[in-house]
């Protein structure tokens, strides 16, 4: 079977025939479920409210600019990532890519960075609900061991429901956004009629360095304005988890490039505007860069207490919804992945249940990696971890973009399909300048060198399981289901 073969498919459904593969999952997921999983992935007002504090004290309120230079970049990224969903539509979206178009082993490495990736971000995520929004908005004390069991009972949660149904999925997604959206918008409203009638905006926050005014090397490499991009490319990620739920979407060649395109572009414009309302809003510069929780302090110093619990009751749900995104799509990984019999244990973890027509097995995995995490890394650890997870999207999103650019002759149009046209080439080639750019900002910082170290450590151990498929299973890596023989079974 040629890529041709693969770009010209009549329905979804043939297309995961003629790739080799029986359809297992159910086709739940409508135009706006679809839209819904990646923008509830990237969630930029739980990403604005997780990371504006960093950037106020590295960059100072004026480092917001840099949100639209992010916002851009990210945008040329998902262009090139919609040019693939919208020919090839099938689970573990890069992995498969790569496979089929470069080689099963290039597929591997996308893959198994992709699961990594995924499992540590909804520990991240999970962990931040439980600390700094579920908290807070009960009122009880800053503790690192309640946070844990929190998050280890919200894992377990997410986990089920992930597992109950996909249509369940998009239903709480789409109100997870629909809830996130409002709270954009009415937020931005509010702030924008209090600081009118009453006075208490200040638009020279805009061009504030805030707390950074006299700190050294601000304008170096590493330095305080460039860790100021973190906020961005922290927060416009995860946008091809759209492109992971593509068996269980319906038309997924015109839904999920649509889904990744437009909620880039959301996530940007709305992000940015938040960014403005709350950078206005802001009444004390050094007292809200201390806070813990600086959007919640400026809510709370502008409406009052009532607001700021309403603001985390709406961010806790949110948080929850973009949860069981990144639960889902990392399940679907490792489906994808184990069905070509190319992940640890993959007879357990290709199963599919009949009656939920979800990966149980593969979806309980990322519930015991991240209970494993939770409850044996120590925060000095787990730190890390985190920070070192912020590496690998940039590294799965660089390789996409060369990927295209070599395989991009074999890719053949759908009519009426996603497509750049003439634009292609000056699009992807602007995508891979903005990704080297992303991976100089985030290894340059002298504090990262952990991070990094982590990251190789999680490439390396991969390889371990890699060199016992190359050395005892040689075919598993040279076969691709629907493109040559069929996979022989082998026992991992």
């Amino acid at each position: 079977m040629t890529a041709k073969d693969v770009a010209s498919s009549a329905t979804p459904d043939e297309e995961c025939l003629d790739c080799g593969y029986e359809p297992e999952l159910k086709r739940t997921l409508g135009g706006f479920q679809v839209f819904a999983v990646s923008f509830a992935f990237i969630s930029v007002a739980v990403g604005i409210f997780a990371t504006y504090d960093d950037l106020l004290k590295s960059a100072g309120p004026v480092g917001i600019w840099l949100w639209i230079l992010a916002a851009i970049g990210q945008a040329l990224v998902a262009l090139v990532v919609a040019q693939f969903a919208a020919r090839i539509a099938l689970s573990g979206s890069s992995y498969q890519w790569a496979s089929r178009l470069a080689n099963p082993k290039i597929g591997w490495l996308f893959g198994w960075l992709t699961f990594w990736y995924l499992a540590i971000a909804v520990i991240a995520l999970d962990n931040a609900l439980a600390s700094q929004a579920f908290m807070p908005l009960m009122g009880m004390q800053e503790n690192e061991d309640t946070a844990r069991i929190i998050t280890v009972v919200v894992l377990i949660v997410q986990s089920v429901l992930v597992i109950a149904s996909t249509r369940l999925l998009g239903m709480i997604t789409s109100s997870a956004v629909g809830i996130e959206l409002g709270i954009i918008v009415v937020l931005v409203i509010a702030l924008a009629v209090v600081m009118v009638f009453t006075g208490s905006g200040d638009l020279s926050n805009l061009a504030s360095r805030g707390v950074t005014t006299d700190a050294p090397n601000y304008f170096a490499i590493g330095g305080g304005l460039m860790a100021g991009m973190i906020m961005g490319l922290t927060t416009l990620v995860g946008f091809d988890s759209a492109a992971n739920l593509a068996e269980e979407a319906k038309d997924p060649f015109k839904s999920v490039p649509r889904a990744i395109v437009a909620s880039v572009l959301a996530a940007g414009v709305l992000g940015f505007v938040f960014l403005i309302a709350l950078t206005v809003a802001i009444k004390d510069i050094p007292a809200v860069s201390a806070s813990g929780s600086p959007v919640a302090a400026i809510i709370r110093g502008q409406f009052g207490v009532v607001a700021e619990r309403i603001l985390l009751a709406g961010l806790v749900f949110a948080m929850f919804g973009a949860g069981m995104v990144v639960i889902a799509a990392c399940s679907r990984q490792v489906f994808a992945m184990a069905r070509d019999k190319r992940f640890p244990a993959h007879e357990l973890m290709k199963k599919v249940n009949p009656k939920t027509q979800t990966p149980v097995p593969a979806t309980l995995l990322i519930l015991a990696v991240g209970v494993v995490l939770m409850l044996a890394l120590p925060g000095e650890a787990l730190i890390p971890l985190i920070v070192g997870s912020t590496l690998l999207p940039a590294l799965i999103y660089t390789g996409i973009v060369i990927l295209y650019i070599a395989v991009r002759k074999r890719l053949e149009y759908k009519p009426g399909g996603f497509s750049l046209g003439r634009f292609e080439m000056p699009v992807a080639v602007a995508a891979l300048i903005w990704e080297a750019f992303v991976l100089f900002v985030l290894v340059t910082p002298g504090d990262n060198t952990i991070p990094v170290l982590i990251v190789v450590g999680l490439v390396l151990a991969g390889g371990v399981y890699f060199a016992f498929m190359f050395f005892f299973h040689r075919e598993i890596l040279d076969e691709e289901p629907g493109i040559d023989d069929a996979v022989p079974e082998v026992t991992a």
